[in-house]
């Protein structure tokens, strides 16, 4: 196994420079998503872990939960752990009768940041997300509500979730966005087509979410029988049937090539994603420290071009959509949103 001594770099996301360590920690899954919530020292105990492991940047949405995973972060920053952390969390998906709804008004942007503020305890939110693009609310009125919130201080840079190249450009022109949030992995890759080129034309820097596929890659199709009927992953087509079977031949390539390397699986996958750019910056998730741990060791990973290359043809084996048809077809992937001179504030 790749040692874990090496300290975490730093990178700068986005033009203005938002400096966070070069791997994040996502927390959706200590409250929400992978079953049932972990106790919440054990929690608090893995983000202190991370801090004090180099690990400063932590991804949470008031969707995780609901609610409960701003809470639980706000809780285990407050103070002065706080000085030494980057907080990113999301707005614009919320439950109505059990089923998520996104929302991207104005009145709804301000709400929800106030509201994210009191449950993280903190006086401004370092990176603010648009966690899904309303497709009804023109791009330009959501983010001049965002721009309205950096100069009132609530929030220092705005970011991007699962959005189209045009919804990006029509975003930047109104303010600069500072990092765009979408999977990548070798498990998933259409960003690569459109959407990783637009931002770096524009100088945004580019959040991975599930860098290790859903976990594949750190267990391997084991992760499949863990799977509880809570786990948003039961209906992940990635997961079912033929396109299971031909993901199980990916992951015994990269698991033969992690040992010829002396890493495991998941840090030689994860090294893949960081060894994609300096603008790169991962947001493993994961509830215990020994995985925690591994993660952070695939920064000692270093790979040549050939096995960046090998890696690749591996990555190509993998077959299944991210989202299941339905989602998608509610503008769970890069969507686009109606042009400003359709809106009519009330």
């Amino acid at each position: 196994m790749a040692s874990a001594k090496k300290a975490v770099p730093r990178r700068k996301l986005g033009s203005r420079g938002l400096d966070v360590s070069a791997l994040g920690l996502g927390c959706m899954g200590m409250s929400w998503s992978l079953g049932h919530p972990k106790p919440e020292p054990e929690m608090i105990k893995l983000i202190h872990h991370a801090v004090d492991s180099g690990v400063t940047f932590f991804d949470t949405s008031d969707f995780y939960g609901p609610h409960t995973n701003e809470i639980l972060i706000g809780k285990a920053l407050k103070g002065v752990m706080r000085e030494k952390v980057q907080v990113a969390t999301k707005f614009g998906v919320r439950l109505e009768d059990g089923k998520p709804v996104i929302q991207g008004d104005p009145e709804y942007v301000r709400a929800c940041c106030e509201a994210s503020l009191k449950r993280l305890e903190i006086d401004c939110i370092d990176l603010y997300y648009v966690h899904r693009i309303d497709t009804t609310v023109p791009i330009e009125v959501t983010v001049g509500e965002l721009k309205k919130l950096v100069e009132e201080g609530k929030i220092k840079y705005i970011g991007l979730s699962e959005a189209s190249p045009d919804t990006i450009r029509r975003a930047h022109a109104v303010h600069p966005i500072t990092a765009v949030q979408q999977e990548w992995s070798l498990w998933t890759r259409d960003s690569e087509e459109e959407v990783i080129p637009t931002c770096r034309e524009l100088g945004i820097g580019i959040v991975p979410y599930s860098p290790l596929g859903m976990g594949f890659f750190a267990v391997g199709p084991k992760v499949a029988e863990s799977v509880t009927e809570n786990d948003y992953r039961r209906i992940a087509p990635k997961f079912q049937g033929e396109n299971f079977e031909h993901n199980k031949t990916a992951y015994e390539r990269v698991k033969e090539m992690a040992e010829k390397k002396g890493c495991t699986p998941s840090q030689l996958a994860l090294a893949w994603v960081l060894h994609q750019g300096n603008d790169v910056v991962p947001i493993p998730g994961t509830t215990k420290i020994e995985n925690f741990n591994e993660n952070v060791g695939a920064v000692s990973v270093s790979l040549t071009p050939q096995e960046m290359a090998e890696l690749e043809t591996i990555a190509s084996l993998v077959k299944g959509d991210k989202y299941p048809e339905v989602y998608m077809k509610k503008s769970w992937k890069y969507a686009n949103t109606p042009p400003l001179s359709s809106w009519k504030s009330s």
